[in-house]
């Protein structure tokens, strides 16, 4: 058994902007220099990753991506210095927070198997209860 926890920032009216997916598309803008090859390599339409990228500047208010127009291909991007900053800082975010939930997790496990030990004993005290 295993925890799995997904973390993701919010708007005041509750929508969602920044999460693992977005981080993703980030990193991999680093490493593609394109945001379409990027949406591509993580099998999401070029159409979603733009307006990913467009809901996180809107909600942020600044600009995380550089836009090159121009040569052959005509697209390309880079992160902007805030933009890898802020990937910088959310990646600890989230691994902090996940190392977090660790701790709690092992006691609740932990719990688990001491309850697991005991079903019998308890199905047979509530059984004798009418």
């Amino acid at each position: 058994m295993e925890v799995k926890v997904k973390l993701y920032l919010v708007d005041e009216e509750g929508d969602k902007f920044m999460g693992i997916g977005v981080l993703w598309i980030l990193e991999r803008i680093e490493t593609e220099g394109s945001l379409r090859k990027s949406a591509a390599v993580l099998g999401i339409s070029y159409s979603k990753a733009y307006g990913m990228i467009r809901n996180l500047e809107a909600r942020l208010g600044v600009p995380v991506l550089v836009r090159k127009k121009g040569g052959a291909a005509h697209d390309g991007a880079t992160l902007t210095p805030f933009g890898r900053s802020f990937v910088e800082l959310y990646r600890a975010f989230q691994t902090k927070a996940k190392d977090l939930v660790e701790g709690p997790f092992g006691e609740f496990k932990s719990g688990l198997a001491k309850l697991l030990e005991t079903v019998d004993d308890i199905e047979e005290g509530s059984a004798h209860v009418h």
